[in-house]
């Protein structure tokens, strides 16, 4: 099942998506079930799914990040080992984490912003993982239960705030930065994990590909060791790192400027696009 987060007719909903049609799980939900993460919370959305027909042409609605309000956004840093070579990071025992902010994600289609006060905007093509189940102290031969399912992302990074100091946090929180969707696909879809592969392209061009095979600390141990420091909760998201390849580490750098278009396409998932705008 691939499910979205829509505005139809200026009116928030959520749903699923075949094809170019949509069926609209928010005009069918309970006063309790107001956006998908509140329908993960209650566990509503095999019941909305045998109710609701595919209805909607997909031309009425106009996509949102499929999670519209995410608790906590993780991010993995140096999580491949083709970046973490890149960057000259030492081996770590440990996951990197950083967080973001929920304004700062955009839709499919939807703008990435170059902030006024950098020209130093990179891409990062990501697989994101959407908490289904909440859980603290979660096992990594429990963590892909609490899945609810795998979105794809754009952690769009602006670099010179980024190396400000040791900490990320600034770097990844300017609103408009993190791309995420097109729509969540629900773990039964994909076959085999470690044959999902990520890849990015800026304008047509092929920027970054690897396999989530190559992934330092895998999806169980990311999910079991959040858990293991602050409760987990439907709709929570964990970016989980991004390929070699980004632009800061090419020479010269290759920065997204306004009018770019970067795509990310993940396989079983599907492909999110963003416009890069300068901000206004």
């Amino acid at each position: 099942m691939k499910l979205i987060s829509f505005l139809r007719g200026g009116v928030a909903s959520y749903g699923a998506i075949q094809g170019d049609r949509v069926a609209d799980f928010g005009a069918i939900a309970g006063p309790d079930e107001h956006d998908l993460v509140a329908a993960l919370r209650l566990d509503a959305i095999p019941a909305l799914a045998a109710e609701a027909a595919f209805d909607v042409p997909v031309s009425e609605i106009q996509l949102l990040p499929v999670v519209t309000t995410p608790g906590k956004i993780f991010c993995v840093g140096h999580n491949y080992e083709t970046h973490r070579q890149e960057t000259g990071r030492a081996k770590v025992g440990h996951p990197s984490i950083f967080t973001r902010f929920a304004d700062t994600l955009t839709p499919h289609g939807g703008p990435i912003v170059r902030p006024k006060s950098s020209t130093s905007l990179d891409y990062e093509g990501e697989l994101a993982i959407v908490i289904g189940k909440g859980g603290r102290h979660i096992s990594e031969a429990d963590a892909m239960s609490h899945v609810a399912g795998f979105a794809c992302a754009n952690d769009a990074s602006v670099r010179d705030w980024q190396w400000h100091t040791q900490q990320f946090t600034p770097g990844k929180n300017f609103p408009g930065t993190g791309g995420l969707g097109p729509w969540l696909v629900t773990p039964d879809e994909i076959d085999d994990l470690n044959a999902v592969t990520v890849t990015t392209r800026l304008n047509g061009q092929q920027v970054q590909h690897a396999s989530l095979a190559d992934l330092i600390f895998p999806l169980p141990t990311i999910i079991a060791y959040l858990s293991g420091f602050t409760p987990l909760s439907p709709g929570d998201l964990i970016l989980t790192g991004t390929p070699g390849g980004v632009g800061a580490k090419r020479e010269p750098p290759l920065w997204m400027k306004a009018g770019d278009v970067v795509e990310v396409e993940i396989t079983g998932v599907g492909l999110l696009s963003n416009t890069v705008v300068d901000e206004a």
